[in-house]
């Protein structure tokens, strides 16, 4: 391909996507789910290590699942895409709607501001902060940190996933070390904790799902690198490849990490701390404790890089399908990245720091984003019936998205029934969508006025001439053979 050809680039090799599974992933859950799933195992270490285990486990199935649809299916957008492709255009709407309008700026808002507090913790003692000010200068701080990698996404790709590598190196030695000094305490005989692990008189088994949501929030990310396909070499290779590698670390250093803070941190101790890892290291450490903060804020700094990096991704295919306005599908001419889809996400990212409200959108999505996880992996299923010819490059067993699905419907109808007030809610949300899908998309392509379409030209004219963006110049051939197919 020319070099002087504006497209998105495949420049992502085997470690890049690596580094894009691993770096979204490891964020600030694993420094603050373990007091969320050990509240809802009622206080259990054996079966609070038995839930990470389990949620490691599902990760990996449907990671797999997204394998075989990214290969089978080679175009940036993730499970927006998979929807579309396999079902109909509303329902990808639907994710693509509160992917966009909610999930990732919420998610990005909330992992930027526990990198504040831990960055903050490091200076806070020696400046005599109030809590009100130390509120102001996490989102300050959290505000400038999310400028800084959007324009360095915009700005230069190779920088962002070569970033992007560097930081999950640094976030997985960080949580080596914790496994290495927990590994000191079980030999010096520190193992109290892991006594009569299983016996807890608190274990509400209607809170399991809880306690899922909890983990599989430290897991969330796995799905990230299939949104970003067409910028992957090779991708029928380092897809799957880099999702096994990436998942397998993970989970074996979850489970790690959380045995090392049982052999310093009592389950009473662990549920009533505010910071894990710091309580974990302060006994530890001592002065140098601040090791571990900084590692937390730079884990925290790589999951948000890997966030905004995919979900401009899957802004910039949404647009491609003609379901968001048509210059957010266009690509910066000399930097070649989707500058005004990445554009977009940014002032929503600010517009949840300034929210106090979050944590609980956050919460109310969690039932929507799985239900329509459990959509986009059923394509498999359904293909596998429809289109037994199809070529997959990469195949999974059909037992691993059957046993996906049925899991995240457990998860959801246990939800409902233990919290109907949240995920009514979080499903409202998302149906909300559906007046909108008939008014933008819809309607949008049947015969319209002369002036709408004056007006929307001017407009599409103005943003290229502001951003300095067009359309990609060469598509991808590999998908029409899909296209032929439907």
């Amino acid at each position: 391909m020319p070099s002087d050809v504006v497209v998105l680039k495949r420049q992502l090799g085997l470690w890049s996507c690596v580094g894009m599974v691993i770096g979204p992933i490891i964020g600030s859950g694993i420094f603050i789910s373990p007091k969320g799933i050990l509240q809802n195992t009622g206080g259990s270490v054996g079966w609070a290590l038995m839930i990470w285990t389990a949620c490691g486990v599902m990760s990996m199935l449907g990671a797999l699942c997204m394998a075989e649809l990214s290969t089978t299916f080679p175009r940036s957008g993730g499970d927006f895409m998979y929807i579309m492709i396999g079902f109909n255009k509303m329902l990808a709407f639907l994710r693509v709607f509160t992917f966009v309008a909610i999930i990732r700026p919420a998610s990005a808002a909330v992992v930027s501001m526990t990198m504040g507090n831990y960055l903050l913790a490091v200076f806070r003692d020696d400046c005599g902060m109030t809590d009100e000010t130390g509120e102001i200068v996490v989102k300050l701080l959290a505000a400038c940190m999310l400028c800084v990698i959007f324009a360095l996404n915009v700005y230069s790709v190779p920088t962002t996933y070569r970033l992007q590598v560097v930081l999950s190196a640094a976030k997985v030695l960080g949580l080596v070390l914790i496994i290495f000094l927990g590994f000191i305490r079980i030999c010096q005989g520190y193992t109290s904790n892991f006594e009569n692990a299983f016996k807890s008189d608190n274990l509400d088994i209607g809170n399991i799902p809880l306690a899922f949501y909890s983990g599989l929030f430290a897991y969330a990310g796995w799905h990230f690198l299939p949104q970003v396909t067409e910028e992957v070499e090779r991708p029928s290779r380092n897809i799957p490849l880099a999702i096994i590698i990436s998942m397998t670390i993970v989970t074996i250093i979850y489970i790690l990490a959380n045995v090392a803070y049982f052999t310093v941190l009592s389950p009473e101790e662990l549920l009533t701390s505010k910071a894990v890892a710091s309580d974990f290291a302060l006994p530890m450490l001592g002065s140098w404790s601040w090791i571990i903060q900084i590692c937390v804020a730079l884990s925290c700094i790589g999951s948000t890089n890997g966030v905004i990096f995919a979900a401009s991704r899957v802004i910039y295919s949404a647009s491609r399908e003609g379901m968001l306005p048509e210059f957010l599908s266009m690509i910066h001419i000399r930097w070649l990245s989707p500058l005004p889809a990445a554009a977009l996400l940014l002032p929503l990212c600010l517009m949840m720091l300034s929210g106090d409200n979050v944590f609980t959108l956050i919460n109310y999505m969690s039932v929507s984003r799985w239900i329509f996880l459990a959509i986009s992996v059923a394509v498999i299923p359904y293909y596998r019936w429809k289109y037994p010819d199809l070529h997959r490059p990469f195949k999974v067993p059909l037992i691993v998205p059957i046993l996906f699905i049925f899991l995240s419907i457990f998860i959801v109808v246990m939800s409902f029934f233990k919290d109907p007030l949240a995920c009514g809610i979080g499903l409202l949300i998302s149906i909300i969508g559906i007046p909108l899908y008939i008014v933008c998309v819809v309607w949008f392509w049947r015969e319209k006025p002369v002036w709408f379409l004056k007006l929307m030209g001017k407009v599409t004219l103005f943003m290229q001439k502001l951003m300095f963006v067009i359309h990609q110049e060469e598509e991808e051939k590999t998908f029409l053979i899909i296209s032929d197919i439907k």
